[in-house]
């Protein structure tokens, strides 16, 4: 049997396709795209996915992003303050 008509004689149950027609609704694809990431990784991997990109993008635009030179700039600060620091005795 070939991979063609493996993905033919695929079946879901009833819970876990409206599952994955959910999570294919959140994440704008259809079914038959999410399928395969689910197969993959399982729906929950999937979900969790999902949920976090959609909450990273809700904070983005809520509070914008950081340009990559400040953070640069930021994270070397950080680590001269951190060398700059005598260390402690144990």
């Amino acid at each position: 049997m070939n991979a063609s008509t493996q993905a033919e004689t695929l079946a879901l149950a009833k819970g876990d396709q409206k599952r994955l027609e959910r999570l294919a609704e959140m994440a704008g694809r259809s079914s038959k795209s999410m399928l395969k990431f689910v197969l993959r990784d399982g729906f929950d991997a999937i979900e969790q996915d999902i949920c976090e990109t959609l909450e990273a993008e809700a904070d983005i635009e809520l509070n914008g992003t950081v340009p990559h030179a400040e953070v640069i700039r930021n994270a070397k600060a950080i680590i001269a303050a951190a060398r700059s620091r005598k260390p402690s005795r144990a």
